[in-house]
């Protein structure tokens, strides 16, 4: 456990560095990163979120009171995280920022930079996802990426982790202890209508739901293998019901097109692409519950957003997983499509089932992922100095 000082430093400048930018328009780290960067202004601290202008259009400059500063990177698959970090850390250091704090092990890579050329600069490290399990990665750069993990839990002077299954995976991997401040989600007022499903020819209660980018790692395509299972061996019971699919692809064409090759002449199965605002939220609303057959996470901001709105979740049984879900008859077996096949049959078969699980997961998540929470225990970390890590240890650490 950390214990922190209680004389906190008012109106902290703060760089934020490694998501693709703010406003979100798809990825938990930058859904991450502005759910936080508005909870700091809100408590008077000013914030410096970086952007790449592929994600965030230029002319957006100011964000309800986050700073969005673009900087240029190298736009593919394996250059342009860290190509953007690098760049963006070399600006933040001109900007006499009190804390850079990095998201993701990828970005963390240069999280060595402003210890030696900054040493008064607070750093901290978010450690999201063991992103080296991802498939799409070749062999160098999971090398990299597993370089990353260690720079995240060695060089910051204090490293964040998500979820409990990566501070324990820190632990034993990197013998380095860290602090866990999880995902929050977000607070919805009112609910969001249904005047949009109609583009999707879809129907309230009638479709289950899953979102994420479109990698492999994601199991979309055992999603897609299961659902067509369990509708034809209970055409009754499913024959109303449609598996509605949103992302798209994250560098990852060619399995974007082996999703829909394998949907082909499945009308019960629709792909909307990236959605966002009213499209997603009336999305979310209305589906009578969500799916997400992940093989690798740090801790889903799309099942959170699920579970504080009442909605029931069926997963894959991962340890980040089953944090949020702790309901059994919720799980599946993690790659195994007849597991899946059978769980959605099960659960479609027992709509108390959902009730039951949708109520639970709404009080879960408006008691333990609180963004206001989670920001408070942010600041706290920036300003704990009992903790710090001096250059001498840093310069004498197994790297």
């Amino acid at each position: 456990m950390v214990y922190f000082d209680v004389i906190l430093k008012e109106n902290m400048r703060i760089a934020m560095i490694g998501q693709k930018g703010i406003p979100t328009l798809y990825g938990g780290i930058e859904r991450h990163v502005e759910e936080l960067s508005l909870e700091l202004v809100k408590n008077g601290h000013e914030v410096l979120a970086y952007a790449r202008s592929w994600y965030t259009p230029t002319a957006i400059k100011n964000y309800h009171g986050v700073q969005i500063k673009h900087i240029s990177t190298v736009h593919t698959k394996h250059l342009d995280a860290i190509v953007h970090a690098f760049l963006s850390t070399i600006h933040a250091l001109s900007q006499k920022v009190d804390v850079i704090h990095y998201h993701g092990v990828g970005p963390s890579l240069v999280s060595w930079l402003p210890r030696i050329l900054s040493p008064k600069t607070k750093v901290i490290a978010t450690f999201h996802c063991i992103d080296r399990y991802h498939q799409k990665w070749n062999w160098i750069a999971r090398q990299m990426l597993f370089l990353g993990e260690k720079f995240a839990c060695i060089f910051p002077h204090q490293t964040i982790v998500v979820s409990k299954t990566i501070q324990n995976y820190c632990q034993n991997e990197f013998y380095r202890q860290t602090n866990y401040i999880p995902n929050g989600v977000e607070k919805y007022s009112s609910p969001a209508g249904t005047s949009l499903l109609g583009e999707w020819n879809l129907r309230t209660q009638k479709y289950f739901l899953t979102v994420t980018r479109l990698v492999r790692h994601k199991g979309v395509h055992y999603l897609i293998d299961a659902w067509q299972i369990a509708r034809k061996q209970y055409p009754n019971l499913l024959n109303d019901y449609k598996l509605v699919i949103v992302g798209d692809s994250a560098f990852t064409d060619n399995y974007v097109n082996e999703l829909k090759e394998m949907a082909d002449g499945d009308d019960s199965i629709v792909f909307t692409g990236w959605q966002n605002g009213q499209a997603l939220a009336e999305l979310f609303n209305n589906t009578a519950m969500m799916i997400h057959p992940s093989e690798n996470e740090g801790l889903s901001l799309s099942v959170l957003r699920a579970m504080s709105l009442g909605k029931a979740v069926l997963v894959s049984d991962i340890p980040e997983q089953k944090e949020l879900i702790s309901d059994y008859r919720f799980w599946f077996n993690n790659t195994n499509i007849s597991s899946l096949a059978y769980k959605i049959v099960e659960i479609a078969q027992h709509p108390e089932w959902i009730a039951e699980a949708g109520e639970a997961n709404k009080k879960l998540a408006n008691k333990k992922y609180n963004w206001a929470d989670i920001a408070e225990k942010t600041v706290q970390l920036y300003t704990n100095s009992d903790k710090k890590q001096s250059l001498n240890k840093l310069q004498t650490a197994d790297v």
